[in-house]
């Protein structure tokens, strides 16, 4: 039985892509840095959450802003996460299907997992 798909509007689909980028790729860089620091002996008290959630937000302007304007370089740019044809779940399945990103994943797992065992 085939199903007829309304497409997402542009403000939608830009906020989902925007969302992924932030949340898969910004993320965990921003957790291992904070988790390095916190290591080396941290004694400002600075809020970790706030440095991580506003590292990773202009991290993902960064990566969405020179990836749309400049699609041929290599930035981290997933162009997939703002293709309004796929849902939120197969963006991020197609994301997962990728050999890089495999990875990725991996290297992020096992980085936050070692930093955590040092730090606790």
């Amino acid at each position: 039985m085939p199903f007829i798909t309304a497409s997402k509007s542009a403000p939608l689909n830009w906020l989902e892509g925007f969302a992924l980028t932030t949340i898969l790729q910004g993320f965990p860089i921003f957790a291992a840095a904070s988790l390095m620091v916190k290591l080396l002996g941290d004694t400002h008290g600075g809020s970790h959450v706030l440095t991580i959630a506003l590292a990773s937000i202009f991290y993902s302007i960064f990566v969405v802003a020179i990836g749309a304007a400049l699609p041929g370089i290599k930035s981290g740019y997933e162009a997939q996460f703002f293709d309004a044809s796929l849902s939120f779940s197969e963006k991020i399945a197609r994301w997962r299907a990728k050999p890089a990103t495999s990875l990725e994943l991996m290297a992020s797992v096992l980085l936050l997992s070692l930093l955590a065992t040092i730090a606790g």
